[in-house]
């Protein structure tokens, strides 16, 4: 794929400020998620990035979820839940965690992650690097290795890949 196609699909996000709360700049991935041309040129990217070697996906709640369900079809790969808390009748482990505007949980559901997996995170944003950071504790906490993180898009005036040490990040688009 050429990146002026990438370029033209990641164009499609557009911002929305002050939301959730004052301040904050909203990224809004749907008007990519509802261009089929788009959202092809996305999966494939992250799909490049993610490379070989992994055995499962693990996705954050929400829009993760749509990207790594993409993402594990074109692959044949399982995909992992990351759950907010109050939507799973069973949870393996769960994680507090703080947002740059606040403080969150998030839950792992039983079953969905097996001890030795090879992992990849997928996201669609990565911001202040705590709700990938909490779901990369959770993969590790239950005995699977994380081989990297892959997202659409960072903002990397928040530092969130500082949170993540030395676990590869591959952003489709850095601002």
């Amino acid at each position: 794929m050429n990146r002026s196609e990438l370029d033209r699909a990641l164009d499609l996000i557009t911002e929305i400020p002050d939301f959730p709360e004052p301040g904050v700049i909203f990224r809004d991935l749907t008007p990519l998620f509802g261009n089929g041309t788009a959202f092809v040129r996305v999966v494939d990217a992250l799909n490049e990035a993610i490379g070989d070697g992994v055995d499962r996906l693990v996705a954050v709640e929400a829009r993760g979820f749509v990207l790594a369900a993409a993402l594990g079809y074109a692959r044949g790969l399982g995909v992992a839940l990351v759950r907010k808390p109050g939507k799973l009748p069973n949870v393996a482990d769960r994680i507090d965690y703080q947002l740059e505007y606040g403080t969150a949980t998030l839950e792992l559901p039983v079953g969905s992650v097996n001890p030795g997996d090879r992992v990849a995170v997928v996201d669609d944003v990565l911001a202040t690097g705590g709700t990938v950071a909490a779901s990369v504790e959770l993969i590790r906490r239950s005995g699977a290795d994380v081989t990297g993180v892959a997202v659409v898009l960072e903002l990397a005036a928040l530092g969130g890949r500082s949170r993540l040490g030395t676990l590869p990040v591959h952003a489709l688009r850095t601002v």
